[in-house]
């Protein structure tokens, strides 16, 4: 028995050595997650999950109580001030009442980053967090920063001597693509806010859309750059001269997780140091789901039912009283169970037979039940990728940030429909539910997207647990930083080889010219001096 229990461990070793590389066990990780945001938590939480899982001893500090935990991880956490959440909500509710824009994102991003920044500093001055550093027996071999333009904290990585991993929520974009040295390829990449079909390129007024927007974007990562070096040189003075620089720390990042899959496009070029992850957050296996959350699923056999969220940050209270009841009278109309998350269960928008409301749901386990047949979501990155991981068709009410290019890319590829939440009007949602339910196609297109999804070598939790591992082992990973990262605008385009060789090949048609001249007057004066003679000869 004892001989068959130590073969077993051996072959599991070995399945996982041959799975993962060389094993690595038991490292120190400290997780960064300072976010405002939920559904960004969920993800950074999910690849911290993995890696407590994988027997590491893994320390996160967080902001709000994580959604997404285990019971290996230690968590520190440090809740915002009354007045920063106040703002917060007031921003996202002005937000959801303005029409959607990039460059009305942009300019409330502007405004908004200003606190949501200083609200992160101050949770890295709080003694809760300072006390890791300040014991010099707390070690960490990794440090994973979930970023949202928070470059100031690769200063914590600095402090612990540790190499850095960025996690990201989306696709690789600008602001991320920097630190790896990743192409940007503004002529055949799209922003997040353009849809287009897989493999088809952009006209020319998109491209030109696409510049533009690059601009824009650069110009916006400039004025936080500068605003994160303050902070940076704030909270870790190099005053001995033994810290790295805030630039040294930019330009050593050693990996990002992205939480992105090729599938779900654009299809674009990555450098090794890029790692997807699309879907960390969905699991292998739907948990249990609560008694009567699984009760009305049950009873959908004949119907189906639907599930209606519009995510963490667009709050029930932040949409106009007139489309509330809109919905209320379409979805209570139906012959469809519904599942609404609602967050005030004090004041509902109505009683309905077939309307459940909830303050939070498992979204994940409910998207992967199989009598579930529309989700009505605000297109945020999370639910779109946990419908499409399932297979499940829906209908987009996008609001704001990078929700109404998630939504025009769930319409381009044909898995569901878009509406605008601020002129919805009854009619516009009956008719927009009856054809995801009545209308195969959208169900098998995001079905047969599912297959490809899951299509992959290595699943989204085994390439987190093995480029983790492969960080630690190898204390960083500078041999697969691109030259990229230490090469400026000039450089990266090739600007100033264009001005040298547009130079020299300046000075070669000037030499040219001198001497095509100084050959065609020689060549002529010898002409007119053959002239006079023939002419004299002539004469005489």
């Amino acid at each position: 028995m004892l001989l068959a229990g130590i073969l077993i461990s051996i072959v599991l070793s070995t399945a996982h050595l041959f799975r993962y590389g060389s094993v690595v066990y038991g490292a120190n990780i400290l997780g960064v997650f300072l976010t405002h945001t939920p559904s960004h938590l969920i993800v950074h939480m999910s690849v911290a999950k993995v890696l407590a899982e994988e027997g590491h001893n893994v320390t996160v500090v967080v902001t709000q109580e994580p959604k997404v935990n285990h019971q290996k991880i230690h968590t520190i956490l440090i809740p915002p001030g009354e007045e920063h959440i106040e703002f917060l909500h007031k921003e996202f509710s002005d937000l959801a009442k303005q029409k959607p824009s990039l460059l009305r994102t942009l300019t409330n991003l502007i405004g908004s980053l200003r606190l949501i920044i200083d609200m992160q500093r101050d949770a890295l001055k709080d003694e809760r967090f300072t006390q890791l550093y300040d014991n010099p027996d707390t070690k960490f071999d990794l440090v994973i920063v979930g970023y949202f333009l928070n470059s100031f904290q690769f200063g914590v990585a600095a402090k612990f001597k540790a190499p850095v991993i960025l996690s990201w929520m989306s696709a690789p974009v600008h602001i991320i693509n920097d630190y790896v040295g990743n192409p940007n390829g503004v002529a055949y990449v799209p922003n997040t806010m353009m849809a287009t079909k897989l493999g088809e390129k952009m006209n020319f007024l998109e491209r030109v859309q696409n510049f533009l927007t690059a601009i824009m974007f650069d110009t916006f990562g400039k004025i936080m750059d500068y605003r994160n070096q303050c902070f940076y040189n704030e909270l870790f003075p190099n005053d001995d001269g033994k810290l790295p620089t805030y630039e040294e720390m930019k330009n050593n990042v050693s990996l990002v997780f992205c939480n992105s899959h090729f599938t779900e496009g654009p299809i674009r070029p990555n450098v090794p140091a890029v790692i997807e992850i699309g879907g960390i957050q969905v699991k292998d296996q739907p948990n249990p789901l609560p008694e009567d959350i699984s009760s009305v699923l049950h009873e959908s056999k004949v119907h189906g039912a639907i599930l209606f969220c519009l995510g963490s940050n667009l709050r029930s209270d932040y949409i106009k009283p007139e489309v509330i009841k809109t919905i209320f009278q379409v979805l209570s109309s139906l012959k469809q169970n519904v599942i609404w998350k609602w967050d005030d269960l004090t004041n509902t928008p109505g009683i309905a037979k077939n309307i459940m409301y909830k303050q939070w749901i498992p979204q994940d386990d409910i998207l992967a039940h199989p009598n579930l047949k529309l989700f009505i979501t605000h297109a945020g990155k999370g639910g779109v990728a946990e419908a499409q991981y399932h297979g499940v068709p829906m209908v987009a009410l996008p609001a704001f940030a990078d929700q109404p290019g998630n939504a025009a890319k769930v319409v381009v590829s044909g898995y569901g429909l878009q509406l605008d939440l601020l002129t919805l009007t009854a009619d516009q949602l009956r008719m927009a539910i009856n054809e995801i339910l009545t209308n195969p196609s959208y169900r098998e297109n995001v079905r047969r997207f599912s297959r490809l999804y899951r299509d992959r070598p290595l699943t989204a939790r085994q390439s987190v647990a093995f480029w983790t591992n492969y960080v630690i082992r190898n204390h960083g990973a500078a041999h697969m930083q691109s030259p990229l990262v230490h090469m400026n605008l000039i450089e990266s385009l090739n600007i100033d080889v264009i001005v040298f060789l547009l130079i020299v090949s300046y000075l070669i048609y000037k030499i040219f010219k001198l001497v095509a001249c100084y050959m065609f007057r020689k060549i002529a004066k010898k002409n007119t001096k053959s002239c006079l003679s023939l002419t004299k000869k002539k004469k005489s």
